[in-house]
Order: C-alpha cells, then sequence, then structure tokens
C-alpha cells in the first residue's frame, strides 16, 4: 500500500490557516556518503537546517526515512514552514501545507513505522518492584517489542489513545522488528522500528488531529511516529 503526498493545499492558502507543512527529499544514495549522512543520528541533525532562521528551538518536527532502490527518501511534518537545505538538490526537495480539511476525514490509509518499547520493571531479590525514595518505582531498561501478540496490542492502545481504531476492512499489516542503529557523541545506539500498515477510523477527531502534529510512540527525533495517511 503506497502513500501518496494528499490533502495538500497550494502555496497561495493564507498561512493562518494551514495545519502543518509537509515536506519530501529524495537523494540518491551515492549522496548520503559526501553529506556524511549515515545513520538516523545523521538524518536527526540535518533535517534541522530546514528551520535556519530557529536553531536553538525545541524540535517541533516530524521526520521519517525510507530506504529504496537506490534511493533515500525523508518525510518532514511541521506546523513551521520548512525551507530546502543548502545539501539538497532543488528538484529533491517539495513541501507544501497540509490543506485545512484534510483530517476530517472518517477513514485513511496508514503507514506508520514506530519505536514500539517496553520498560522492564527492576526488582530486588524478593521480587518486589524496586522503589525510589519517593516511593515510585525504580525506571528499568526500555526494550523492543518483537513478538506479533505484543505489537499488535501495542497498536492498539496507540490507537485508543490517540483518537482511532484500526479498522478491519483491511488486514492490518505488521512488518518485523528492524535495527536502526547510530552513533551519538561517541555512543552507539539503536531503535527498534516496526512498520504498521492498514486502514483507521477516527473516533476522536480532537485526539486524532493531535496525534497527527505530535506522532505516536517514542524515539521521534529519530524518524519515527509519523503517520502518512491517505483517505479512503
Amino acid at each position: 500500500m503506497g502513500i501518496r503526498l494528499l490533502g495538500l493545499a497550494g502555496r497561495g492558502l493564507g498561512r493562518s490557516r494551514a495545519l502543518s507543512w509537509l515536506a519530501r527529499i529524495d537523494l540518491d544514495r551515492d549522496l548520503l556518503k559526501p553529506l556524511k549522512i549515515l545513520d538516523s543520528y545523521d538524518w536527526h541533525q540535518r533535517l534541522w537546517d530546514c528551520f535556519p532562521s530557529a536553531p536553538e528551538q525545541k524540535r517541533d518536527f516530524l521526520t521519517r526515512i525510507d530506504l529504496l532502490e537506490g534511493a533515500v527518501r525523508a518525510w518532514l511534518l511541521s506546523e513551521r514552514e520548512p525551507l530546502r537545505p543548502e545539501w539538497c538538490p532543488a528538484e529533491a526537495f517539495v513541501a507544501k501545507e497540509v490543506a485545512p480539511g484534510f483530517l476530517s476525514h472518517k477513514h485513511y490509509a496508514f503507514d506508520l513505522r514506530a519505536n514500539p518499547t517496553k520498560v522492564l520493571i527492576q526488582r530486588g531479590p524478593d521480587g518486589s518492584p524496586m522503589r525510589k525514595n519517593n516511593g515510585k518505582r525504580t525506571v528499568g531498561k526500555r526494550v523492543p517489542l518483537v513478538s506479533h501478540e505484543d505489537l499488535r496490542s501495542w497498536i492498539d492502545r496507540k490507537a485508543a489513545e490517540s483518537g482511532f481504531r484500526i479498522s478491519e476492512a483491511r488486514p492490518l499489516e505488521i512488518g518485523p522488528m528492524v535495527e536502526h542503529h547510530f552513533h551519538a557523541k561517541g555512543n552507539r545506539g539503536y531503535h527498534g522500528g516496526v512498520q504498521f500498515r492498514g486502514i483507521l477510523e477516527v473516533t476522536v477527531p480532537a485526539k486524532f488531529s493531535l496525534a497527527y502534529l505530535k506522532g505516536i510512540g517514542t524515539a521521534k527525533a529519530f524518524g519515527f511516529g509519523l503517520l502518512l495517511l491517505s483517505p479512503v
């Protein structure tokens, strides 16, 4: 199921009416090494260049990186207008306003690459959860979810929190967990990425609109959580 750049308005619309901006960057893989874009952390830093006027502002945009045959496609969703960075060829960049009524539909085909995780409970010698001096549980290690049952439960829970449910009009596709490794400030790490594709039905429009803008799940700064949508 492909998700096209739908629901976008022309640049003539007044910005006060714009819900957000959706940008797409298509680069040949041969360009990535000279640009020193080797992993998700490099993309995390490079895509800040789309907002040169506010380098110190808190990150308020979502991204996603798709590996294509011989190319890489980067998506960016922001409430601010993204600008083409100097390192991106003009023909490789497109950014348009999301049409004001784009999120008013009831059903959408969706494509979500997320970072489904759970936090392990730290337990003491007696098996009870360890707690801090204030009585709160000690935060344990965050680990990726990998089983189909856990992933289905995760997406159903996130859907309910985000104002939609998974429709049975088309079988939900849940891809395998893929490790996305990166180097950041001398440290190595990885995020577990899982792709969910199917049909969703909006149940609470206000929550759904917020989830579209803010993303779903964790590791949003590293290319996870952006909903690609197409009304059906």
